[in-house]
This record gives C-alpha cells, sequence and structure tokens, in this order.
C-alpha cells in the first residue's frame, strides 16, 4: 500500500453507515435498457435521482457487528492505519483527493467545497434517493456527496476482472470526485444524461471524469498522503478503466455489443481518457472551460 505512514488523517470527510442502512422500496429507471444492464453500466457515476421508471425493492443491509466495523475516528488516524485497513485507505485516498483539488481551485482563485464519501452497507438514504450496493459507487449533486458499498469493490475485482490492489479504489473514488469537480465547476449537466453512444453527452461526462481522475493521480504524491504510486499502481487504475467500459460489460452480460445504448464509454474510451489526465496533470487537458467565480 502506497501512504506515507506519518501523514495524519481526516476521518471526518468520510461518513460510515455499514451495517446501519435498511431496505427499502425505490424508484430506479433504464431509459430503456434492460434492468439487469442496467445495474451493470452505472457502476460509475450512476444517479439514482435521474432514475425514476422502474420500481424495486432494496434488500435489507447486512446486520453488521459494530465492533467489527469500527470507528474511523479512532482507527483511521495516519497513513500507517491506511496501510492496513480499507476503510482507512479509502479515508486516505479521499484527504488526498480533497486536498490537490483544494489547492488547484485556490490557485485558479475559486473556492473548493469539500464533498463527503458515504460509506454503507446494503443500502442507505441519499438526498437522490436510496442507494443500493448493485448501484455501483455514484455522485450526489443534491447533497454533494460519494457513496460507496465495500463490497461492490470485490465485484470490481472479482465479477469484472479488474486487476487486484488498491489502487482500483483510488481510481473509483477519484472518478466520483470527479464528478464533484464537474458540479462545482458548473459542468455537471444532466439534461443530456439520458442520451446514449459513443458521442452521448452521457459518455463525455464520465469520460471527463476519468480524466479529472488522472488528474489527482499525476498529483497525489504531492498531497504528502502517499508516498509513491508505481507503475503497478498506475496499471491497476487503467485495468479498472477498461474492466467497467460499456463494451466489456454488454459483451460479458450480453454475449454482444451495442454502442447505441452505451453511458459511459467503451473500454478504450475510458483508459484513453484517465491516460489523458495522468499524463499531463493539466485540468484543461480535459476540456475544462475556463476557472470561473
Amino acid at each position: 500500500m502506497p501512504f506515507n505512514e506519518k501523514s495524519r488523517l481526516d476521518p471526518s470527510q468520510v461518513q460510515d453507515r455499514r451495517g446501519r442502512g435498511r431496505g427499502t422500496t425505490i424508484a430506479i429507471g433504464g431509459g430503456g435498457i434492460g434492468i439487469i444492464i442496467l445495474v451493470l453500466v452505472l457502476l460509475l457515476g450512476g444517479n439514482p435521482g435521474d432514475l425514476t421508471n422502474w420500481v424495486g425493492v432494496v434488500p435489507e443491509a447486512q446486520d453488521l457487528n459494530s465492533a467489527e466495523i469500527g470507528d474511523l475516528a479512532t482507527e483511521c488516524q495516519t497513513g500507517a492505519d491506511a496501510n492496513t485497513r480499507q476503510d482507512c485507505a479509502i479515508v486516505g485516498y479521499v484527504n488526498s483527493i480533497q486536498d490537490f483539488w483544494t489547492d488547484e481551485f485556490a490557485r485558479q482563485g475559486v473556492s473548493y467545497t469539500p464533498a463527503q464519501t458515504v460509506l454503507f452497507s446494503g443500502a442507505t438514504e441519499a438526498a437522490c434517493g436510496y442507494a443500493q450496493a448493485a448501484m455501483g459507487p455514484f455522485y450526489c449533486q443534491l447533497d454533494q456527496s460519494v457513496y460507496l458499498d465495500l463490497e461492490f469493490l470485490d465485484d470490481l475485482l472479482n465479477r469484472f476482472g479488474a486487476e487486484g490492489g488498491s489502487f482500483a479504489v483510488a481510481y473509483v473514488l477519484s472518478h466520483e470526485y470527479g464528478h464533484h469537480i464537474q458540479n462545482l465547476l458548473g459542468l455537471l449537466d444532466t439534461s443530456g444524461t439520458n442520451s446514449t453512444g459513443p458521442q452521448s453527452m452521457a459518455v463525455y461526462t464520465e469520460l471527463q471524469a476519468d480524466c479529472l481522475a488522472g488528474i489527482w493521480v499525476y498529483h497525489a504524491v504531492d498531497t504528502g498522503y502517499l508516498a509513491q504510486i508505481t507503475n503497478e499502481e498506475i496499471t491497476q487504475a487503467l485495468d479498472a478503466a477498461e474492466a467497467i467500459g460499456d463494451d466489456r460489460i454488454q459483451r460479458q452480460t450480453q454475449g454482444y455489443v451495442s454502442p447505441e445504448s452505451w453511458t459511459h464509454g467503451s473500454s478504450e474510451q475510458r483508459q484513453a481518457a484517465l491516460e489523458d489526465g495522468l499524463l499531463s496533470g493539466d485540468v484543461n487537458t480535459c476540456e475544462t472551460p475556463g476557472w470561473t467565480d
């Protein structure tokens, strides 16, 4: 694990709701895409508040022992903790991501508003609606929070074939915070998210978030939280981006590829967008317009 053991973590940026959620009926919609495919293509960046056509029941959250979960405020204090616990690593990555964007916004003369990351198990309530693990990680504009069920990360590594390793998790988080950056800059236009296809606004939005994730990777060590980022860890991030390309998911789940229904981009598109950011380190690479107050 790559954390600087002496770095001080700030657990207040992460809420821990694991074992506290309860299932309920929610409304989510597929815009004409089959529900199974919908759940899979919404692996990153999905917004349950935009989904209104299908009604389902979220299973009750697993009733976990609070002693097994622990208290992030006491358990996650240093980079050494992040090197030994996955939940503390989440705290470390979130701290690093937000530290970078705080400095970058200040450099551009713009104020950065921090976003919370919410860890949950099974299901939890968000301002955008009820979240469930099957939806994957997502960013909610209404409460400016990133929602993540850690069990989904096992699916990313085991079901979708992403290479194992902590930095695949870092990519997932930095992508979701890319949506937060888009939101703060007025770039997260949800009016086009119902469009589909390789050149659609929905795909463009996701690829820009991938690029912004790469910008953080480029500068991550400079934040002081990470001691180093190895070529192997870069490969983990790129492999995760490839694993959740629409074409790869469709091939695995339905046996054929239908580009007209893409919402997040192909494996090639997602890897290329991430590479654009991590090779340049310049937000303008991601086609962001000028920074404004």
